[in-house]
């Protein structure tokens, strides 16, 4: 039995209420939501994704108002949450108590983040309690940008998706801290670094791999992953066939253009990050053995993309 595709708001909170999950849009990625104050409902999260429990979760809500009931943010990260919230960054900070320490993965400091999805802010500001929602897709898979991508990867494990159209961004939120007066951003995502360097006059550095025991969501060395055999390709390369290929903005000549997945013909980055868990969808879908990959620009919102690429073609 598949889940409920809805866009009942009503029907989502009740089922959130009972402590059910639910797959939620937002501008980013669909996240798999529920109660982030009720320890049951949070470890149910963790089971239905097979997620490790050493890997936190971001806490969605909807104000800044409401984030500060749950974590104490950092001055500078406060100028951040107010220039790009609701939008696609998230904050680590000094957890209250009021959040179960199963969330933040036994840390100190807590994700925290206010979408920018019309649908969802409307379903946050309706419930009681704040959501814990990471990636509505089994864990270390392809993220899903869609409500059917949702259905694909989950259909039957949660009572409802609430669907909200594709996802606008197409890859996950910018998670930024501070450690010894210094701005870490922990995940590349869809707020740029360039975009970050605006408001922040404090150094900037980046720390966003690790091989256990994360600081923070999506710093896992190998995430985002087609079941396939994925690799970048190199010119000189000698290339298994059959194969798949994802690219930038032109097509291989003298290769199947079925087997190949354009990002972006413009060569547009909004559009290649919009585009990008799409494609790995469809090439994963394909009758062959390898994805190859083509990097793009690695400026603005291409320093996100090329990560996902980065971690999708990671060795275990």
């Amino acid at each position: 039995m598949m889940s409920e595709i809805s866009q009942n708001i009503e029907k989502a909170i009740a089922n959130l209420i009972n402590g059910s999950l639910v797959a939620i849009p937002t501008e980013t990625v669909y996240g798999l939501a529920g109660n982030a104050l009720n320890k049951d409902t949070v470890l149910k999260i963790f089971e239905t994704k097979n997620r490790p429990k050493f890997d936190p979760l971001i806490i969605h809500t909807f104000s800044l108002e409401e984030a500060l009931k749950y974590g104490d943010i950092h001055p500078d990260l406060l100028l951040l949450a107010n220039k790009f919230w609701p939008g696609p960054l998230t904050i680590l900070a000094k957890k209250r108590d009021i959040v179960p320490d199963i969330v933040s993965s036994g840390l100190p400091q807590v994700a925290i983040r206010v979408p920018n999805h019309k649908l969802t802010l409307s379903l946050l500001e309706a419930l009681p309690f704040p959501l814990a929602a990471p990636s509505a897709n089994p864990f270390g898979y392809i993220s899903p940008t869609t409500a059917q991508h949702v259905q694909d990867q989950l259909g039957g494990k949660i009572s409802m998706i609430l669907d909200g159209g594709p996802c606008k961004i197409g890859v996950e939120s910018t998670i930024v801290g501070i450690e010894n007066d210094t701005l870490v951003i922990y995940r590349k995502g869809g707020l740029t670094v360039e975009e970050i360097q605006i408001v922040i006059k404090i150094p900037i550095k980046i720390n966003d791999s690790s091989d256990s025991d994360p600081l923070a969501p999506g710093m896992l060395k190998k995430h985002y992953s087609p079941n396939k055999k994925v690799q970048f390709l190199e010119s000189d390369q000698a290339l298994k066939e059959p194969s798949g290929f994802l690219r930038f903005k032109e097509i291989i000549k003298n290769i199947n253009p079925e087997n190949q997945f354009i990002l972006s013909e413009k060569g547009n980055l909004e559009e290649a990050s919009h585009r990008l868990f799409e494609g790995l969808r469809y090439l994963d879908k394909l009758p062959v053995e390898y994805i190859y990959l083509e990097p793009v620009p690695d400026i603005g919102l291409g320093k996100a993309i090329n990560d996902r690429l980065n971690r999708a073609a990671a060795k275990d």
